[in-house]
């Protein structure tokens, strides 16, 4: 079983950043791979990013590509999202997910989710 806790949402203007972390608790975390998703009010959960066990292969989704910056460290058992020049449109609950095997990168299946954070940008 492992344990995901995000943290670091809020409010921010237009423009700011925000980084978010995710806490993983349970088996090893280097086992998983990590990925974020986001949950836009009324729409339905969709792919942020992805990283690799290691930490050395990243995918993104082609709307916070060059904005949006996924990374961790396996020795805090933590996931970061690094957002930057934030847009309205980003406000969403953002959740973490972890799977010790990955069929595909952006597929919405995930074997442990985190509960949320969320995300508000005002313009």
């Amino acid at each position: 079983q492992v344990l995901l806790v995000e943290s670091g949402g809020g409010m921010v203007q237009a423009g700011g950043s925000l980084r978010l972390s995710c806490a993983a608790s349970g088996r090893t975390f280097s086992s998983y791979y990590m990925r974020w998703f986001r949950q836009p009010p009324g729409k339905e959960r969709e792919f942020v990013a992805h990283i690799s066990k290691s930490g050395d292969f990243t995918y993104y989704a082609d709307s916070v590509k060059g904005r949006f910056t996924i990374s961790r460290d396996n020795a805090k058992n933590t996931v970061y999202l690094q957002m930057n020049s934030l847009k309205p449109e980003d406000t969403a609950v953002y959740f973490c997910a972890a799977d010790a095997i990955l069929a595909a990168i952006a597929t919405m299946n995930a074997e442990y989710w985190g509960q949320g954070t969320q995300v508000t940008v005002s313009s």
